[in-house]
């Protein structure tokens, strides 16, 4: 030990969980252990176990220290080196070399036919688009550094309430987490990754959809304000392309939201203050849509009027459509007009509202704006309020404004279509009843004994959330709500066009886990669907919820979890002894499943070139740049036992709002001349199940070692570089995962960093490791 210098490390005691983290209170940084390389290599072995304070005679595990010899940081060094601090291709190298274990996946990628479950339509949902672009289409313009701000050491503390969450899905979840148009004109690569589909508009911008609302303040009228604006767009825009989000301002001056804006709303009759104001502008520049209602937004050579005539009045409105029709409608004004203002002389564009009096005040001006396509549409009428808003005092106005209320939202689509956004609505649909499908036969007996066992009188079994009542018919009578849904027993008529059952049974080779299918057309969300059976049902059952289409999916930190079509969602009960390797590790559990959807396509014959990649911490991703699928996981300790619920979602068929497998397959066979396959989500379900299991078994009998390689394998941040803190914070190189699965980083003075999952999103895109929003 001669020459090692001790750094103090603080350590946090865990009453449930036996996950060792070294933290200091209010440092900016979790830590798990802070030395310097030269301390390590002559060291090269942990310390300090004996620090550790475990409850109910838990054996604590070692603080695994980062060995880096003096060849390898300086090989790290020279590799960095030689690519730009923010580099969005990753080496194809994994980073830490070596096979996997040919036994993980020994029972899967046979060459049965049955594995690829080939959709019976050819082409459906990998719809053709151009070739991939190359290295070289990613431009220079995508070199700026963004700050990186990493949650604070209580972070740490989640797991205690045994509860580990990670994130959703192939949503538009993570605002930064999609990809980064530096020019934001949305040509080039981002037409590789998104391209036109016949029939199928598409979002060719490469930023994820979000519609962001700013509306001031935090008062009560702003945020009231905010509910009805929220209201008639997501009237108007279709669900399952885009997602709505409160942009306060707060986040306006401060988070890099311009990146993965699809249109910015200003609705706040407020002054803008000159910070965010400027904001706006440089978004504007970038190529960024506005919609400006009944705010006082404007730009150059445009300025708002107050005209007391005109205040809160229903006017008859003259409004010039793109194709220069024209249609007529009441509507309530704001009580100000546009009129010339300092600067150059406005151009307007093709969309224009008027009042229908002498002076023509101008109500609607489109305004292009840039050299890269930015443009604001700003309106003084209240496109936003219905009818039976308060501020419409008379009937005599309620009736002109309801007579005019299919034009109102017929002129608000005109407005939303004209700024790139879709609004060909789908209706949220109805839910649909469960069924209850076994994937092997010798399961039947014991359920149905079971059943008989736990259900009540009525066939009924409660939990806190919801009711489900087994019954063998479904009729029509039955209700149906995401507190009270019917279980439908008897398996001979079920039939659904995106499931089949025996796809199913042929790709799920597991000892245990997918057995016991709870399977629905449209559920709120397959997490709760498990609520009532999770703890009740016995574990060598593998129970797992599957569903089509979900109305209400959650990804990490509250976000929004878009759930259209051709999505594989599932919801997997797994449990996990708190007194084995990974009981003791439990953060690995998302790594795991993230890596089996990637393993299950790649593992495929002849699919191994698709260019699936996992992303830290739990995301699935297209190269390094679109996200396709994601993880959530929510862990309980009840005794000795983890229960955990894994809800996984990933892009197979539905090539919108983003991109799925089946696109990239498609543009694989062009490039190759391959003929490779579709892939449907049922085949996919079963495969990820198999290989998870695989996976699992194989990080119990030989810990994280046994499955890293193939980690490393597809992981998207090989050799990274990224900035602490700040665009001028230190530099760091991204290591890999230490021994409890969270990530490593480490700076050019030695110091050795580790972020924590449950507290932090890696945005691949800027190079940034962002707070995950709460």
């Amino acid at each position: 030990m001669r020459g090692f210098q001790q750094h103090s490390v603080d350590i946090v005691r865990w009453s449930d969980c036996c996950l060792p983290l070294a933290c200091r209170p209010g440092d900016p940084y979790q830590l798990i252990a802070k030395a310097s390389v030269d301390d390590f290599s002559k060291l090269g072995v942990a310390f300090m176990e004996d620090r550790l304070q475990m409850a109910n005679g838990l054996i604590p595990q070692k603080i695994v220290s980062v060995h880096l010899q003096d060849s390898t940081l300086q090989e790290l060094k020279d590799q960095a080196s030689t690519k730009p601090a923010r580099s969005l291709q990753p080496s194809p190298e994994p980073a830490v070399q070596g096979e996997p274990d040919p036994g993980v996946m020994e029972h899967v990628g046979k060459d049965d036919p049955a594995v690829l479950g080939a959709e019976p339509t050819p082409g459906r949902g990998g719809a053709s688009g151009n070739e991939a672009a190359g290295e070289s289409d990613r431009g220079e313009g995508c070199t700026e550094l963004c700050g990186l701000h990493l949650s604070s050491c209580h972070e740490c503390l989640e797991l205690e309430n045994s509860t580990i969450e990670s994130i959703r899905f192939a949503s538009a979840e993570d605002i930064p987490d999609l990809p980064y148009d530096a020019s934001g004109s949305g040509e080039g690569a981002a037409e590789a990754v998104c391209p036109e589909r016949e029939g199928r508009r598409t979002n060719l911008t490469g930023k994820a959809p979000n519609i962001l609302f700013y509306v001031g303040s935090d008062s009560q009228e702003a945020l009231g304000r905010l509910q009805q604006v929220r209201s008639v767009l997501a009237d108007c825009v279709d669900p399952d392309s885009y997602t709505l989000y409160h942009l306060p301002e707060e986040s306006a001056r401060r988070d890099p939201w311009p990146d993965n804006c699809l249109l910015l709303v200003i609705a706040t009759r407020e002054s803008i203050p000159t910070e965010v104001h400027q904001k706006f502008l440089a978004y504007l520049s970038q190529g960024g849509k506005v919609l400006g209602l009944s705010s006082s937004f404007t730009l150059a050579g445009c300025q708002v009027t107050s005209k007391d005539a005109l205040q809160e009045t229903v006017q008859s409105l003259v409004f010039s459509k793109a194709d220069r029709s024209q249609v007529t409608l009441s509507v309530l004004s704001s009580g100000c007009v546009y009129e010339q203002g300092p600067g150059e002389p406005l151009h307007p564009g093709q969309l224009q509202g008027h009042l229908e009096n002498e002076d023509q005040d101008r109500l609607i001006v489109q305004v292009p704006f840039g050299a890269r396509g930015g443009e604001a549409v700003l309106c003084q009428v209240h496109l936003e309020l219905p009818p039976s808003s308060a501020v419409v005092q008379t009937e005599e106005d309620f009736n002109l404004l309801k007579s005019s209320n299919t034009r109102r939202y017929a002129v608000l689509k005109e407005i939303l279509t004209t700024l790139g956004l879709s609004c060909d609505v789908q209706h949220v649909p109805a839910l649909t009843p469960l069924h209850l499908l076994l994937a092997a036969e010798e399961i039947r007996d014991p359920l149905l004994r079971w059943l008989e066992r736990c259900v009540d009188a009525g066939g009924v079994i409660k939990s806190s959330k919801l009711s489900l009542t087994f019954v063998p018919s479904y009729t029509p009578e039955m209700e149906v709500t995401p507190a009270a849904l019917p279980v439908v027993t008897d398996t001979t008529a079920f039939s659904s066009a995106h499931f089949d059952l025996e796809i199913y049974r042929q790709n799920l080779q597991t000892k245990q886990l997918g057995k016991v299918i709870l399977f629905a057309e449209v559920t709120s969300s397959t997490m709760s669907l498990l609520d009532g059976l999770m703890f009740e049902m016995p574990q060598e059952m593998g129970l797992i919820a599957i569903a089509v289409r979900q109305t209400q999916g959650k990804g990490r930190g509250g976000n929004a979890w878009l759930s259209p079509t051709g999505c594989a969602l599932s919801t997997l009960l797994v449990s996990v002894p708190l007194r084995s390797p990974l009981g003791q590790r439990i953060p690995f559990v998302q790594h795991l499943m993230s890596l089996a959807v990637v393993e299950a396509v790649r593992s495929i014959p002849g699919y191994q070139d698709i260019n699936l990649r996992v992303k830290w911490p739990n995301d699935i991703y297209y190269s390094d740049l679109m996200k396709l699928g994601g993880v959530l996981v929510n862990s309980t300790l009840v005794g000795e036992t983890f229960y955990i619920l894994i809800g996984c979602g990933f892009n197979v068929t539905n090539s919108n709002p983003t991109i799925c497998i089946n696109d990239l397959i498609t543009e694989y066979n062009k490039k190759h001349g391959a003929d490779l396959a579709p892939l449907r989500a049922d085949c996919l379900i079963a495969r990820t199940v198999t290989v998870l299991e695989s996976l699992i078994d194989t990080f119990q009998d030989a810990g994280p070692s046994g499955v890293l390689p193939l980690y490393y394998k597809y992981w998207a941040h090989s050799a990274q570089r990224v900035r602490l803190g700040s665009a001028e914070g230190p530099e760091v190189w991204i290591v890999g995962l230490d021994d409890s699965g969270f990530l490593q980083v480490h700076q050019e003075g030695g110091q050795v960093v580790t972020v924590h999952p449950d507290g932090n999103s890696f945005d691949m895109l800027r190079n940034l490791i962002v707070p995950k929003q709460r």
